[in-house]
């Protein structure tokens, strides 16, 4: 590992510890900042330990996001995300450059418009199946996020730049749902809340650094 990677790790880590002890929640939050700060980190990187450290954190806020009843994230993170950190792992494995990094692709605007629609009749179909459970809170952003996150996965898998403008997108509305549910003193919150900043980060980072490597040619045409 090298020593850019270290320091990242040590300071994720210096952060999580610092945060968990502030909020009280150590162990279940401060593992989930910990995974998810790191997740996003090397994923930015193309590297595949990010889908190790993204099984551990969807299974983490799988749980927390059942106990403040937002069962559409629930089911996602629990029966699909996490299913398809172990995709993900295999796929990447298969097409590592020479440096050990992943081979990524960039698509057109057809896919873009595909993608767009997709995520918006997603959203609004799983919005009004979750409004039909009666303890269900914020319905529509619950389906958004996930329908977002999904195609953003979806996407980071089969190795294509734009999930990481789906990510950005996610990130906003998981922003305004974990500041909600922080006002309402939801538990485990905070630290969900402080994931939701720190992805916002990393991803206007992977944004930036993926579309370097596109500039460098480093990047395949999608077919």
């Amino acid at each position: 590992m090298s020593k850019k990677y270290i320091i990242v790790t040590c300071i994720c880590t210096l952060i999580s510890l610092v945060f968990g002890i502030i909020s009280n929640d150590i162990v279940i939050g401060g593992i989930i900042l910990l995974t998810g700060l790191l997740c996003a980190y090397f994923a930015s990187e193309g590297k595949r330990i990010n889908y190790i450290l993204g099984l551990i954190n969807y299974i983490l806020m799988g749980y927390v996001s059942f106990k403040n009843n937002l069962y559409g994230i629930f089911f996602f993170y629990i029966f699909i995300f996490s299913p398809l950190q172990v995709q993900g792992f295999i796929t990447w494995n298969k097409n590592l450059s020479d440096e050990k990094n992943v081979k990524v692709r960039e698509f057109t605007l057809k896919n873009s418009i595909i993608i767009t629609l997709s995520c918006i009749i997603g959203s609004l179909i799983l919005g009004y199946l979750l409004t039909l459970i009666p303890s269900q809170r914020l319905a529509f952003m619950d389906a958004s996020s996930n329908c977002i996150n999904l195609c953003g996965i979806v996407l980071m898998i089969l190795r294509f730049k734009e999930s990481w403008w789906l990510w950005l997108i996610n990130n906003v509305i998981d922003l305004g749902i974990w500041i909600i549910t922080f006002a309402s003193k939801g538990e485990g919150s905070t630290m969900m809340l402080l994931v939701s900043i720190g992805y916002l980060v990393i991803n206007i980072y992977g944004i930036i650094k993926w579309n370097i490597e596109a500039k460098k040619g480093k990047i395949e045409n999608e077919k």
